[in-house]
């Protein structure tokens, strides 16, 4: 049962420097949603893009612990799934959105998301850890001289919204996004500029109005959002 306003996100918090080992590392707090998001560096790039490439890349690994959902999932071992693919090249192609990455020649970053407890919006609570864990590594690679310029353009949160009970809702947990009429994923830049906006109904089809509505209560958490990120 829903306590709070349709326009009002869960409690969100930020614990920054989470592991040791990592160059950034932050437990993303979704409400009763966890992921601890890392951000490891390595010299060199894909073996894909070509020697000429200037560029630097960005990549991710999403992974759901088996008693992360309210019943035990299998180990994605040897094998992800279709789900686990889709989400983590959401996360990449999110966070290399927000990048310059001719300004970080001959390095990869890999963010790696594990979600440690799930209740709905576990990619969309990735992609800004993920954000947070990229910025601090970023900083860690300015003050060692490993980057001259900073690499990062502008800021990028993600939130989940829908429809649920013939009502637009912002920040959607399990319960209410396994029941939504609509759900969708939406991930802007701190200006306002999207980077993926994916809604689908999940019964009958809806609205353009609605389509809006849901944009512009997504657009209302990220903003606040990435405000919380001044304070991280």
């Amino acid at each position: 049962m829903r306590t709070r306003k349709n326009d009002e996100l869960r409690e969100i918090k930020f614990t920054n420097n989470f592991t040791k080992h990592a160059l950034g590392s932050v437990l993303v707090e979704f409400g009763d949603t966890r992921v601890i998001t890392t951000a490891s560096v390595e010299e060199g790039k894909p073996k894909w893009m070509e020697k000429d490439d200037k560029r630097g890349w960005i990549t991710a690994e999403y992974s759901l612990l088996p008693s992360a959902p309210n019943t035990r999932c299998q180990r994605e071992r040897t094998k992800i799934s279709g789900r686990t693919q889709e989400i983590q090249r959401l996360i990449g192609r999110s966070l290399r959105a927000c990048v310059d990455l001719t300004k970080m020649p001959d390095l990869t970053i890999t963010i790696d998301a594990d979600v440690i407890q799930a209740d709905g919006g576990t990619r969309t609570a990735s992609i800004c850890g993920g954000f947070i864990a990229l910025r601090e590594a970023v900083n860690k690679l300015l003050a060692n001289g490993t980057l001259a310029e900073n690499p990062i353009q502008e800021p990028i949160a993600a939130i989940s919204a829908g429809i649920v009970d013939g009502e637009v809702k912002l920040d959607l947990d399990y319960e209410e996004d396994s029941s939504a009429q609509v759900d969708a994923n939406v991930v802007l830049t701190q200006s306002g500029k999207i980077i993926e906006f994916q809604t689908t109904a999940e019964g009958e089809p809806y609205e353009q109005e609605q389509l809006i509505q849901i944009f512009n209560i997504a657009k209302k958490g990220i903003d606040e959002i990435i405000e919380k990120y001044n304070n991280v």
